[in-house]
């Protein structure tokens, strides 16, 4: 496996990817176990199931079913992994609308 070094900035730190950098773990809801889905809805087979107070990276986000939950109502989906989706709805991004790409 081969590893991607950054150029050394001033003062001899290696700079941060832009991704790395922009990479946020999110808490789920209090108290909730969270289907994680093979795709942005309820109609995709469960892959796993998320134990309570878990935290999560948000990839990109995306429009699906509809959901209802701890943090309200919505229809974006977040991707957790590849081939990952949680409910925005269980996810404390502070936000009630997209806080990180559209995924392609």
């Amino acid at each position: 496996m081969s590893v991607d070094r950054a150029p050394e900035a001033q003062g001899g730190e290696a700079d941060v990817t832009a991704t790395a950098a922009a990479l946020h773990y999110y808490s789920i809801a209090p108290n909730t176990r969270v289907n994680v889905r093979s795709g942005p809805g309820t109609g995709y087979t469960i892959v796993r199931v998320l134990a309570e107070g878990s935290q999560v990276p948000i990839y990109c986000q995306t429009p699906g079913t509809t959901v209802t939950g701890y943090y309200g109502t919505t229809n974006i989906w977040d991707n957790i992994d590849d081939g990952e989706y949680i409910s925005d709805a269980y996810v404390n991004t502070g936000s009630d609308g997209y806080v990180r790409p559209r995924c392609s």
